[in-house]
């Protein structure tokens, strides 16, 4: 993926990091998922139940009382900007909104002071940890592969995926508008940034709740930021011939150039900067939205996850080989929203996010890294409850829908509580992969809840953000760091 340059590069940061902390212990956590997961959300929601002593019963340092305290520091990266955890709090309580998505890299340090459990490391003092969350967009991540990718190669596999029978209606108008096309006539800029937006719009469409497909390189034409309009995101896959050369002015070799531009810009030093100084990731994964949108879905979300899992540099290095490198060595893949199903469904929605990665750990190199799945609503925004229908008792999710969703044809105004029964997830999570176009399970009622109103005290202190399964999530990855 990279050259001997970055390489060294990244051996120097590593080493003038390590140097800085090391009285300082820091462990830099990577948080990522595809578009909606709930990246924002997952921070907020751990921030906060860090910072006032949040329940979080099988997190062992917490639930042991051995947190003496939480606080926010001054984040190490100056050139990044700060996660904005105070606006997106005061979103979540104050207006019951949900935050808006990540579109950029952000970070924010988070530092605890704890007591060790083990009675000699407590001879020594009290411990502390720098907790150095990076918040990045997974379409960024899904870019990575591309390092490894020549044009012809990228444009042969996203030409395919276009040409899948769950894309044909999204790339109708890109594949129309390539037909026909000589990748070595002359390159013309007008004709260039109409094939660049008929395939951006492909990918846009593709992402859409009805289809919600995840495999869509290159991530930053769909969130360009200040790159939007450059010669290094103005480019399309071409119906090229691996191996042969084109005349300097032709189209292919105008988009061959971006592309490798695209790689200089925009990846490497994503690759370089950011994600190989991680030490811990947490991958969030809109399963239910898959689900809802089919079987052509949900195989694309494993595809994807498959990816993503090989650009990883996972594993354990030797101490001195920590001086000179992060390794990931432990990687959490979380289905966010578990609160949009019953509990009765939550261990199949586990089942589901286990199935998906099975062929991803085969084909990705762990090596000795630990890779675990959970079911988790970062910020629980319903309850449950059960509902006489005849002679049955159906379990029913209650929670306020945002202003705009409907059910059953009722469409709500954001202040009317409401009981849904969501569904059942099967239980072989073999069925939802089976079939080309609607699924073989019946779709889940899924509407968008506004966030809980948080109770107070009698005293009238607010109570922390309630979650399911936070405190697992937190235990996992950071529980080994506070023992």
């Amino acid at each position: 993926m990279t050259s001997i340059a970055d390489e060294a590069r990244i051996a120097i940061d590593t080493l003038r990091e390590r140097t800085g902390t090391l009285f300082h212990p820091t462990l830099r956590l990577g948080v990522t998922g595809l578009s909606r997961s709930g990246k924002t959300v997952f921070i907020t929601a751990i921030v906060h139940n860090l910072l006032h002593g949040g329940r979080l019963p099988l997190f062992d340092a917490q639930a042991g009382h051995r947190i003496a305290r939480a606080y926010l520091e001054e984040q190490p990266d100056e050139a990044v900007p700060r996660f904005q955890y105070e606006d997106h709090i005061r979103t979540i309580l104050d207006e019951r909104l949900w935050p808006a998505s990540t579109r950029a890299v952000s970070e924010l340090r988070l530092t605890i002071d704890y007591e060790s459990a083990s009675g000699w490391s407590r001879l020594f003092g009290s411990g502390r940890l720098s907790l150095d969350i990076v918040d990045y967009p997974g379409e960024w991540l899904l870019d990575l592969p591309l390092m490894e990718k020549d044009f012809a190669t990228f444009s042969a596999e996203a030409l395919e995926r276009a040409r899948l029978p769950a894309r044909t209606a999204e790339a109708a108008p890109f594949l129309a508008l390539l037909s026909g096309l000589d990748p070595a006539a002359d390159a013309d800029e007008t004709f260039a940034q109409r094939l660049h937006a008929a395939f951006t719009g492909y990918l846009e469409a593709c992402r859409q709740d009805r289809t919600a497909l995840s495999t869509l390189p290159p991530g930053r034409f769909l969130m360009p930021g200040d790159l939007e309009g450059s010669p290094a995101l103005t480019f399309a896959p071409l119906p090229v011939e691996r191996g042969r050369t084109y005349p300097r002015r032709s189209i292919a070799t105008l988009f061959q150039r971006r592309y490798e531009g695209y790689k200089s810009v925009v990846v490497k030093p994503f690759f370089r900067d950011h994600f190989a100084r991680l030490d811990r990731q947490i991958l969030l994964v809109d399963v239910l939205q898959a689900i809802n949108a089919g079987p052509a879905a949900v195989r694309d979300l494993e595809e994807a996850l498959a990816d993503v899992l090989t650009t990883f540099r996972p594993g354990r290095t030797s101490w001195l080989g920590s001086w000179l490198s992060h390794r990931i060595d432990r990687i959490l893949i979380a289905a966010t929203k578990a609160d949009h199903l019953h509990r009765e469904s939550h261990p199949r929605l586990d089942a589901v996010v286990r199935r998906l990665l099975d062929a991803a750990i085969r084909r990705a190199k762990f090596s000795g890294a630990k890779i675990d799945t959970l079911a988790l609503a970062s910020v629980r925004a319903t309850r449950e409850a059960t509902v006489d229908h005849g002679d049955e008792a159906l379990p029913v999710i209650v929670g306020t829908p945002l202003a705009g969703e409907t059910i059953a044809g009722e469409r709500f105004d954001g202040r009317t509580e409401t009981a849904v029964f969501p569904g059942d997830l099967p239980a072989d999570p073999d069925r939802l992969f089976r079939g080309s176009g609607t699924s073989e399970v019946h779709p889940l009622t899924f509407v968008r809840f506004k966030p809980p109103r948080l109770e107070r005290t009698a005293e009238g202190l607010t109570l922390s953000l309630p979650h399911i399964r936070l405190d697992r999530a937190l235990e996992f990855l950071l529980g080994d760091r506070l023992a």
